[in-house]
């Protein structure tokens, strides 16, 4: 397996621990703010982002969708409001997380249509073949093994299925990057220390994104995997972008 920069991008330097149980920890810390500081630190546009991304699947009618790294769950309900499918399946490797997602679902009725486990990328706990459609938000750049997630979310992905990755990116629009860079490095941190106290978390945010294998690279990846069909779409000047790629 090959390895990449942000495999070793951690959340606490100073920890023994793994990356994977590092980011497990970290979420659970801000479960409790994780969405309210997403829709503050994006103005809201990372909804829009989302819908975005769903949008790419609805030629394909997916009826039974996986959803890695579905954290509290914002994709996998935005999916069943936009797609109708029969089952989404979400996983993730943070109980605090998915405890939050719960308590959505619940409060939305949709128990029987969306269901959550705690399960890692790297060893995705269903059969081959077993999905129609496949989606991770902001959620790639936390594997531990990029292409040990990537291989197996080809494995359980039904032939004619489609994967739709969205992930944040760097801007490279002059002027527009210089702000972000200020943002990222410092106005990011801080609010998050302030709303989450956790400082770290949203620091990690920022290395982690700086050292991810995005655009034609990441394309590369998703093909070396399997996939074929592989396409890209940036939003918002390059802040995020989607990547889509078919078995």
């Amino acid at each position: 397996m090959a390895k990449y920069a942000h495999d070793d991008i951690v959340p606490f330097e100073a920890s023994t621990l793994d990356k994977k149980e590092q980011v497990a920890d970290m979420f659970n810390s801000i479960a409790f703010r994780y969405d309210f500081l997403n829709r503050f630190l994006s103005a809201g546009i990372d909804i829009n982002w989302r819908k975005k991304a769903i949008k790419e699947l609805a030629a394909l009618q997916p009826k039974i969708i996986l959803d890695v790294a579905t954290g509290t769950a914002d994709v996998a309900l935005l999916t069943q409001k936009i797609l109708k499918p029969k089952k989404i399946i979400g996983i993730d490797i943070s109980p605090g997380m998915l405890d939050v997602g719960r308590t959505k679902i619940a409060a939305a009725n949709l128990q029987e249509t969306i269901e959550l486990t705690e399960a890692d990328s790297a060893t995705i706990p269903f059969a081959e073949n077993y999905f129609d459609a496949i989606t991770v938000a902001f959620g790639v750049r936390n594997f531990q093994h990029l292409e040990k997630g990537m291989a197996e979310m080809y494995r359980v992905l039904k032939p004619g299925g489609k994967l739709v990755v969205l992930e944040f990116s760097k801007p490279t629009t002059t002027g527009f990057k210089q702000f972000y860079n200020l943002y990222m490095d410092f106005i990011t941190p801080s609010i998050g220390k302030v709303f989450s106290n956790n400082k770290a978390a949203y620091a990690y945010l920022n290395k982690s994104v700086q050292a991810f294998p995005e655009g034609l690279t990441f394309l590369n990846i998703m093909n070396e995997a399997g996939f074929t069909q592989t396409y890209l779409k940036k939003l918002s000047f390059g802040i995020c972008t989607i990547y889509c790629g078919s078995k």
